[in-house]
């Protein structure tokens, strides 16, 4: 049964979701690729490139770092009806992709197979002309705004606009550009940027101190504002961890959670397991403790035990509990846990199947063996996440240089073994 009760309204961390527009030629995919870098940490960023392919101008060219350029992902898009822009997102899901630019977001609306070439050709097989294809073209778009807004990276897209003018009479008056998009789009995100030969002013925002900004060729500066602003809060995901691992857990309760983190695009959110300490989502998380408070039907008596009073049967043994670990100050916590699981991502050691070389490259970095990511104190894990942080921010690299480095670690102590032997 639903319930309705308004709770304490708690500002959460989140991800930056910022619209550049702006004229052709004015800079959108410059200023976003920079502020990309400023926003991915060194993590990797994807490029939805539905203008012919002009993002690959900022890119590097192998072999001649003098000419600088910018590093991503590049998927050409040449058809752009919404439900494509929905499984490119699903895809950059997969990659871990820190920074997903859609470049731009007006070719979903107007471009070729973009939403109005839907309404126009389902309009014209359908009683009701294009005003009765919108019942058919709107869930498309709400499936691609849902894409977009719960994708658990940060979100660039680019919109192209164009004068708009009244009409008084005889008299046309210019009031201002209009995007490319549907009425009111610009709404759906946090930061929209108007940009003008290279400069952007912000013309909406949620967060007071970008009001009314104004920055010529903004990068990776504007970028730590935003960043700035977006982790003043409480980790939703964290929230939801407390809440499972606290003592009280009902199913009732795991279910509402469930139901909280599906709202909110959180389920596929990874985390090391707050016990095992092995990678693992929320989802998963909150199916396993649901199960494991979840009530069971009322046993069958079993026989009379040989040592029990007669007419008593013997009781059942007593659920485990879901909160039986006592928490330990100086043991790893929950936040770093799930730190880990993005860092050893981006190093390779991501996958589940990957446990036997995390562990491996854990105990030689904190200089002890250890059985599972949970026995780390609080100061080994900040060693481990220090170096994982180094490696990380390496891009391409990054997994081949963090192996080479263990494998360095481990001939240094085989070596070293060796010495004491010889001794």
């Amino acid at each position: 049964m639903t319930t309705f009760t308004f709770a304490p309204a708690t500002r959460e961390t989140a991800r930056a979701r910022i619209g550049l527009q702006g004229p052709a030629g004015c800079g959108k995919t410059k200023t976003a690729l920079r502020m990309a870098e400023g926003l991915a940490k060194g993590g990797p960023i994807g490029v939805v490139d539905t203008e012919r392919g002009s993002a690959l101008k900022y890119a590097t060219v192998p072999g001649k770092p003098e000419l600088g350029g910018h590093e991503f992902g590049h998927m050409p898009m040449d058809s752009h009806d919404p439900r494509n822009l929905i499984r490119a997102v699903q895809v950059a899901e997969e990659a871990g992709i820190e920074v997903l630019i859609v470049d731009s977001w007006s070719h979903f609306w107007n471009g070729r197979g973009g939403l109005l070439s839907i309404v126009e050709e389902t309009g014209a097989k359908a009683r009701g002309g294009t005003f009765g294809a919108w019942k058919d073209a709107n869930p498309i778009e709400q499936d691609m705004l849902d894409a977009m807004l719960n994708f658990r990276g940060h979100l660039i897209v680019t919109m192209r606009t164009k004068n708009d003018y009244v009409i008084e009479g005889r008299t046309v008056t210019k009031v201002g550009t209009k995007a490319v998009q549907r009425e009111g789009a610009e709404y759906e995100l946090d930061v929209v940027m108007d940009m003008v030969g290279g400069t952007a002013t912000v013309t909406k925002t949620r967060y007071t101190p970008l009001e009314g900004m104004t920055v010529h060729h903004p990068g990776e500066d504007v970028a730590e504002q935003i960043l700035e602003q977006l982790g003043q809060g409480v980790d939703p995901v964290q929230v939801i961890v407390d809440e499972l691992v606290g003592d009280g857990l009902t199913y009732d309760r795991a279910l509402e959670l469930h139901g909280r983190a599906k709202g909110r695009g959180l389920l596929n959110s990874g985390l090391m397991h707050p016990k095992s300490g092995e990678p693992t989502t929320l989802g998963e998380l909150i199916r396993e403790y649901g199960q494991a408070v979840k009530p069971q039907p009322t046993p069958v008596t079993t026989p009379t035990a040989p040592d029990a009073p007669a007419g008593q049967s013997t009781p059942s043994a007593p659920a485990p509990s879901t909160s039986d670990a006592t928490p330990v100050t100086d043991r790893v916590t929950p936040p770093q846990m799930r730190m880990m699981h993005a860092l050893f991502t981006r190093v390779g050691l991501g996958h589940k199947d990957s446990r036997p070389d995390r562990l491996r490259a854990t105990a030689l970095i904190i200089g002890r063996p250890i059985e599972s990511a949970n026995d780390l104190t609080i100061d080994e894990a900040k060693t481990l996440l220090d170096t994982l942080g180094a490696y990380g921010e390496r891009g391409e690299t990054a997994a081949a240089d963090f192996a080479a480095m263990v494998d360095g670690l481990d001939e240094s102590e085989s070596a070293a073994d060796g010495a004491d032997q010889a001794a």
